[in-house]
């Protein structure tokens, strides 16, 4: 392997057997072994994955869960054997994977950092060295004296964490620790990476955060069903997963159409998202295209004076981003007779960030009490290309800064 690969995957496969049915005794686990009557499944949770990280990389692994992510960085840290392929590693590798590892519930918080620092090849001086500023990095002095089983799993985990950063080590894998305590804490994660790739530190790093994959990691693979399926920069790596999760969201959104019940008043149908040449969104759409959805609302039954409106939702917020109907615009719906058919068009906010989406159009009753037709995530789409992260709606250019 050349000098300048920190790690060499080639051809690495690895399946898992499933058994199809569960033993509830110890005389049916024998019975069934003598039989040799025991029927497994197979699982492919890796299949031919190769690739290379170089030294002073941040690389990164990102995939739906059961994609495959773990199984790669348990198999990188040797907890896993492969059944095929080779794993080649120049150096020193320290997982930050199943942090606590090794701790004992039944000794002190004290008492297993010293346990911990010797499990990662420090001497009892070193760690006496190092003690008070793992503690202070913990957030939990005043707990070090109390045996771990009184610990939070939080608390836990930022012990473990704290411990794990000491590491003389060449290669670091990372899984999600940035899920770890609150905000403060996740702030000081987020510094000790800045310190990593600043001094060049070999770093593999698996995490569903996108803003902090792109800020880290040069480049990432993008693992699905045990294949790697994209490869190269991060931002075109991220592009690709977006599409794959995409691809898993409408399916659900027709499932979830599909089973709806139809109502007997009301109808919505033709729901379609355009661009500003009427061309009609099916997927993604580049930062800063002008969208406008359209939706078709038929009256099987005279209804008075009901709301006809869409909300605009954003995967993993749980509230409206953009919503608007046809009483907040003094439009008229008196004329909802049997058989009347409106359309309603909406254009969309333009300065909509980087994100997955979801329209909702729904008709309710004129005291917007209860809903007459309502389709949750109707149609799903992406927004991609933006370079501002950090926020749901593009800020405006028009922030000043001035010496005073």
């Amino acid at each position: 392997m050349a000098d300048e690969i920190a790690i060499k995957v080639d051809h690495l496969r690895k399946n898992f057997k499933l058994p199809h049915q569960r033993e509830t005794s110890i005389k049916s686990a024998l019975i069934n072994f003598r039989k040799w009557s025991r029927k497994y499944q197979t699982q492919k949770a890796l299949n031919n994955v190769t690739f290379e990280i170089k030294k002073g990389e941040f690389f990164g692994i990102v995939g739906r869960n059961g994609s495959g992510k773990s199984t790669l960085l348990k198999m990188l840290a040797g907890i896993y054997p492969p059944d095929k392929g080779t794993i080649n590693i120049n150096g020193k590798l320290t997982p930050f994977i199943e942090l606590g590892v090794g701790f004992n519930q039944e000794l002190t918080g004290k008492e297993n950092v010293f346990l911990n620092g010797a499990l990662l090849g420090f001497s009892r001086k070193e760690m006496r060295a190092i003690y008070d500023d793992i503690v202070e990095f913990a957030e939990i002095e005043e707990f070090m004296d109390q045996k771990l089983k009184n610990y939070s799993s939080g608390m836990q985990v930022r012990l473990a964490f704290s411990i794990a950063i000491r590491a003389k080590s060449d290669i670091l894998l990372i899984d999600e620790v940035l899920a770890v305590g609150d905000a403060a804490f996740q702030t000081k994660c987020m510094d000790y990476f800045n310190e990593l790739k600043a001094a060049g530190q070999t770093v593999v790093f698996v995490s569903h955060d996108r803003g902090s994959l792109e800020k880290f990691c040069d480049q990432a693979i993008l693992i699905d069903k045990g294949v790697i399926i994209a490869r190269g920069e991060t931002k075109s790596v991220l592009n690709h997963y977006d599409r794959v999760v995409m691809k898993q969201l409408e399916t659900k959104d027709e499932e979830r159409r599909d089973a709806a019940p139809k109502n007997e008043a009301v109808s919505i149908t033709n729901l379609k998202l355009t661009d500003q040449s009427g061309n009609e969104i099916r997927d993604a759409v580049p930062f800063g295209t002008r969208l406008t959805t359209t939706f078709y609302v038929k009256f099987k039954q005279p209804v008075e004076d009901p709301i006809i409106g869409i909300t605009l939702w954003r995967d993993g917020v749980g509230s409206p981003i953009y919503a608007t109907n046809t009483w907040v615009d003094g439009q008229s719906t008196a004329g909802a007779k049997k058989g009347k058919v409106y359309e309603y068009v909406v254009t969309l906010p333009e300065q909509l960030n980087t994100g997955k989406y979801f329209i909702e159009p729904a008709v309710a009753n004129k005291e917007a009490t209860y809903y007459y037709e309502r389709i949750t995530r109707a149609k799903s789409f992406l927004i991609m290309g933006s370079d501002n992260l950090y926020s749901i709606v593009m800020p405006s250019k028009g922030a000043q800064l001035r010496d005073v």
